[in-house]
């Protein structure tokens, strides 16, 4: 785990960043509408490096970074894409989405949808190396549940409160944590799914987020939320998993963000990363303490 992972305070600069190792504003990343959320074509992304290296590169969920060709995944290296280009989606049950360029209506909980897609990727690519970039777009406005998870949590007390105390809409707060256990729920899924396939020790994973939290609920105890520049709208968790390269149940304290996934991922893979522009990111795979075997991956 990466306890001090900072991100962005809002999610497409972040993307961008996750996705180049650069910092957002080289890529013409400034915010997330008016045009601001485009990252210039010129900028490279992981899935290209990858893609070049031999890996199969699929993208399934939000991605945020443009939506016209040549900003479209599908020209950042993706060989696949299968959910949204914008930030935001009105529906999360249904829901109409893209498919490699074509609109197909979707099927159940968005969430839940982009992960059986992701599953069906690494399920079919498991012969070989592969990228599997999942943005689940939850915990996000409009706070939309499936009705299982929402009873879970309908009627429970939130005994940890954010800085609005009593004005806290816990029923927003509830809707959260019913996401965030949804999203609990897939995380576990697409796990299973490498233990089924066999690959889950050649296999890097990475799981983090893209800023603070939505609302005036509980942060941690960090001063602000999504938007503001203070920990609580860009400290994220960010745990990377690979049992046959990094021992399990570890804590690297320097201070790692976004800009060092590239870099890290790429050095855990043994991917060399072309040098014709500065990376701001780091290679953190020197910092993370070794597990006992070290073996080429599959995935990531």
């Amino acid at each position: 785990m990466l306890t001090t992972f900072c991100v962005q305070p809002v999610c497409s600069p972040t993307r961008a960043e996750l996705l180049t190792g650069r910092y957002h504003p080289r890529g013409g990343v400034r915010g997330v509408s008016l045009g601001q959320e485009r990252m210039a074509a010129t900028e490279r992304t992981i899935a290209a490096v990858l893609s070049a290296a031999g890996y199969a590169t699929g993208c399934f969920g939000k991605w945020h970074n443009g939506t016209q060709w040549p900003l479209h995944p599908l020209a950042r290296g993706f060989d696949t894409f299968y959910g949204f280009t914008e930030g935001h989606w009105a529906d999360y049950f249904d829901a109409e989405l893209e498919h490699d360029g074509r609109f197909v209506q979707g099927s159940g909980y968005l969430a839940d949808d982009l992960t059986d897609r992701a599953i069906g990727f690494v399920e079919r690519r498991a012969a070989g190396p592969f990228f599997c970039y999942l943005a689940l777009n939850t915990p996000h406005s409009p706070m939309s549940v499936p009705a299982a998870d929402w009873e879970r949590f309908r009627d429970r007390p939130i005994l940890l409160r954010g800085p609005d105390g009593e004005r806290e809409n816990l029923a927003f707060t509830r809707a959260a944590l019913a996401m965030v256990e949804n999203l609990d729920h897939n995380v576990g899924r697409l796990l299973a799914a490498l233990d089924r396939a066999g690959l889950a020790r050649d296999t890097i994973v990475v799981f983090l987020s893209d800023n603070g939290p939505n609302s005036g609920r509980w942060g941690g105890g960090m001063r602000g939320r999504k938007g503001s520049t203070d920990d609580g709208g860009t400290r994220s968790l960010c745990c990377i998993r690979y049992p046959a390269r990094i021992e399990a149940g570890k804590r690297l304290t320097a201070v790692t963000g976004a800009i060092d996934l590239l870099p890290t991922i790429c050095g855990l893979a043994g991917v060399a990363i072309p040098a014709d522009r500065p990376l701001d990111g780091l290679d953190l795979a020197p910092l993370l303490p070794a597990a006992p075997a070290a073996d080429a991956p599959d995935g990531a």
